[in-house]
Formats: C-alpha cells, structure tokens, sequence
C-alpha cells in the first residue's frame, strides 16, 4: 500500500473473504499508513482468516484503533492468535467487536488476557451474542478488578449471565477502580436506558432491587416504556413498583 495513501478507513463487511484475502489485509497492517478502522464483519473469516490478519496486527508499524469481526464464525483458537497479536503491539487498539462469534466461555478468557498488559488501551468491547455464561461473567469481573484498564464501554447482550453474573456486572461497576462506564447486558435498548438511569439515580443498579419506590416522581421523568421494558426482562428482580 502507498504509503502516501490518506486512506484511513476500510469497510470488507459481508465479503465472504478468502485466507488469500486476510493475507493482503495483513500486508496493509504491516505498511506504514494512516489506516485507522478495519471493518469485516460477516465475512467468514474463521480462525485461518482471523490468523493471516494478525500477522499485519503484531507489526509494530500497525496504527489501527478500531477492529470490527463481528459473525465471523472465530472460535477459541481464532482468540488466542488475536489475543497474543494484540498483546504484542497493545497500545493503538481502542475498539474491538467480536459479536456473534463462537467464543464461549473460554474464548472470553482469552480476550480478558489483553488487560493484563498495562500497554492496553482498549475503551470498547463488544462480545454480545458469544455464548457466555455465568462462568465468563465471573472471570470478566475478576480481571477487572483485579486490572483496571482503560475500558468504558462493553457489550454482553444476548449472552445469559444468570443471577450471579447478574450481581457480579452490577458490584463491578459500583468498584470505585473501575473505569467502566457502560455495560449493556440486558434484552432490548429501552431496558437498557432504563438501568443506566436508575444506576445514576440510585448509586447502584435496579437489578438487585425487588422493590423500587418512584413515589411524587422522586426520580424524575423516567419513560414508562423503558420502565416497563426492564421489569419485562428477565435479569430484572423487580417485583413492586410503587
């Protein structure tokens, strides 16, 4: 790639690419540029596509600061070559989006290997729809604590923390080192508002309530439709409102 190119942006989604492909990506990575975002969502990578692009992600001539795999078909083993290409060059990489893929608890823990380099400088994380449970959420909560980091933002939807997960997400984000501003865990975007507010509100999150008192509008205007979409979501243990 010239390395007078201005081009600070490319966007392969839904390309179905090839490992020959992934390779000439990784040449691009590897190049002195100013490319910026890389976004390959849908693009059946697989773990062999995930591997070649890495050889361009490790270069410490690689700039990039957003990454975007999301429904890739990246198992465990596609986690490992991204986790060690991204640990060995860490301090660019601020976005990264691996929703949709089949990660799982294991591939998750791979993932959380990133924050134990203090050179990381990932701020946003998106794993929803990753097949991660309780177990997944324990270890997420372990790391961050147990690390603090530049993250602020992470997406965990339409994966089941279950009630511990639950409790864990929420004691998380009351820990005065966590830097982490936005989880979004829960089944729809208005239940979602509906927690962040209540969280500011409160000082802690609504999910641990079973009753929650919004008498003579004590908590200001709050949409009944987002109030509504929590109690319907089932990580919700709200049981009266008055």
């Amino acid at each position: 790639m010239d390395s007078h190119s201005k081009l600070e942006k490319i966007i392969l989604n839904n390309c179905e690419l090839t490992e020959k492909s992934c390779s000439v990506l990784a040449t691009v990575l590897s190049s002195k540029t100013i490319l910026k975002e890389m976004n390959l969502n849908n693009s059946r990578l697989l773990d062999s596509g995930v591997k070649e692009i890495c050889e361009g992600l490790k270069n410490p001539v690689c700039e990039l600061k957003i990454l975007n795999l999301k429904n890739n078909c990246i198992t465990e083993g596609g986690c490992h070559v991204l986790a060690a290409a991204l640990n060995s060059n860490p301090s660019n990489l601020t976005e990264l989006d691996l929703s949709e893929n089949k990660l799982g608890n294991p591939g998750m823990k791979i993932i959380l290997t990133l924050f134990e380099n203090e050179q990381c400088r990932l701020e946003k994380l998106k794993l929803s729809d990753c097949s991660i449970s309780e177990e997944g959420y324990k270890a997420l909560s372990s790391a961050l604590r147990s690390n603090p980091s530049h993250l602020i933002e992470l997406d965990l939807t339409g994966n089941d923390p279950g009630p511990s997960g639950v409790k864990q997400l929420s004691d998380l984000l009351q820990d005065g080192l966590c830097s982490l501003k936005t989880i979004r865990f829960l089944k729809s975007p208005a239940a979602e508002e509906a927690c962040e507010y209540l969280t500011g509100v409160l000082g802690k999150s609504p999910l641990l309530l079973k009753e929650l008192d919004l008498s003579e509008d004590k908590l200001g205007d709050l949409d009944g439709e987002k109030l509504s979409a929590l109690l319907m979501d089932s990580h919700s243990k709200l049981e009266k409102i008055m």
